[in-house]
């Protein structure tokens, strides 16, 4: 019995030695000096707590692990051999394809009478149209071809008020707009032009923090998936002129058919991966009309400029898109649709919907210097895909200079 005893004592004895050992090399945090550290900075040994008192312990140390983060990413954004492959297979594909619709373009989808007719004011029905005439009409109609007699819209992001974007520390907008009723629209067509080249307006109310949202990290993915994001929003206000309010339900359908992100769930993991995809839709038979690759190229430059003009004019993009998703459901109600497409649709919408507030709100909490790394590295990806259709682009010329070589030789 005094042996058991002995024991126990000795086992209590050890376990207190031990926590207090334990509680000896327990250190508390350097930044916020409430809880224990639990991780140390590689580069400067300081004891840190969380993610928070990581990224306030020391600039010089945040600023490295950036610089060495878009370094690494400059290295692996060098399309792999199947990437340069796919890229090349979509554009020999698109290349081919305009060469096949290039004839018979020069033949006139009018008489010229009926050109005199429109240059001269006067107004056209439809049925003023010959049955050759309607055809080339609906068919120009549904190719796209028409928009080109459409004034291009100017995008909002170019707009030099673009770069005075202010927002709250809560991401609430500072200054609203007021009612614009009592102002004369004298020019119906000024007035949209006003509507639709205004600077969205940011949050209606304070953005939650991510605290608030979830409790596990945010993945580090989400600049990946906000380029295709971006991508989808520019594709869906070039293709309807900047005037969304026209038709949400039709825009927000064009937008989620366009990216992959928020209309299908994908994860692309590089921004090679996420570029590639979308322009790959672009160049599709659907969306060609548009303009195919070098459309595409020109909706890259547009995440360029929104990336480059900061967190504030990131935050109102991405509150317009979720305001046209949020439009586009309430419209659902009034489309002569199936009742089981109309609750797909609606539940893709909501969760469209869920994903751009959740991404809205990790944006808002990203620090200044991550936008500016991001835009340089879809510069550089634009570059490589630039170099991919020169290439393929080179092959069309020379194939076509054999063609023609065969021309002139069968008529010698």
């Amino acid at each position: 019995m005094e042996r058991d005893v002995l024991v126990s004592e000795d086992a209590a004895a050890a376990a207190a030695a031990a926590s207090s050992s334990f509680a000896e090399t327990r250190v508390i945090c350097r930044v916020c000096q409430k809880q224990f550290a639990q991780y140390t900075c590689p580069r400067c040994n300081s004891r840190y707590c969380s993610l928070t008192c990581y990224k306030g312990h020391s600039n010089q140390c945040t600023e490295l692990f950036m610089r060495e983060n878009v370094t690494e990413e400059l290295k692996q954004i060098q399309p792999e051999d199947e990437s340069k492959r796919q890229m090349l297979d979509i554009l020999k594909r698109f290349h081919l394809e305009d060469e096949m619709e290039s004839d018979g373009e020069d033949e006139s989808m009018f008489s010229e009478e009926l050109i005199q007719k429109v240059i001269s004011g006067d107004r056209i029905n439809l049925e003023d149209l010959s049955d050759d005439e309607m055809k080339r009409f609906r068919q120009a109609l549904a190719s796209g071809e028409l928009s080109k007699m459409i004034q291009p819209w100017t995008p909002w992001w170019k707009n030099p008020s673009a770069k005075s974007i202010s927002l709250s520390h809560d991401g609430s907008q500072l200054i609203r707009e007021v009612s614009t009723d009592f102002i004369t629209l004298s020019d119906p067509t000024a007035a949209s032009e006003s509507i639709t080249s205004e600077i969205p307006e940011g949050p209606e109310s304070p953005l939650p923090s991510l605290k608030q949202l979830t409790r596990a990290e945010p993945s580090p993915l989400l600049t990946v998936h906000l380029v295709d994001i971006l991508y989808s929003y520019c594709f869906m206000l070039r293709l309807y002129n900047g005037d969304w309010h026209s038709d949400p339900f039709g825009a927000s359908t064009v937008a989620l058919s366009m990216s992959k992100v928020m209309g299908e769930d994908a994860k692309p993991e590089t921004v090679s991966e996420s570029l590639t995809t979308c322009i790959e839709e672009t160049c599709s038979a659907v969306y060609r009309h548009t303009g195919g690759f070098r459309f595409a190229i020109g909706l890259v430059d547009d995440i360029v400029t929104i990336l480059s003009l900061g967190g504030n004019a990131l935050v109102c993009a991405l509150c317009d898109f979720r305001r046209l998703i949020q439009a586009g459901e309430s419209m659902l109600k009034e489309e002569k649709v199936g009742k089981t497409e109309r609750a797909q649709s609606s539940q893709k919408l909501r969760a469209a919907d869920r994903k751009l507030f959740f991404i809205t709100c990790w944006a808002h909490e990203q620090p200044v210097d991550t936008w500016p790394s991001l835009a340089h590295l879809v510069e550089v990806q634009k570059a490589s895909l630039e170099e991919l259709d020169n290439r393929s682009g080179l092959r069309k010329v020379g194939r076509k200079d054999n063609q023609q070589s065969k021309v002139l030789i069968e008529e010698v």
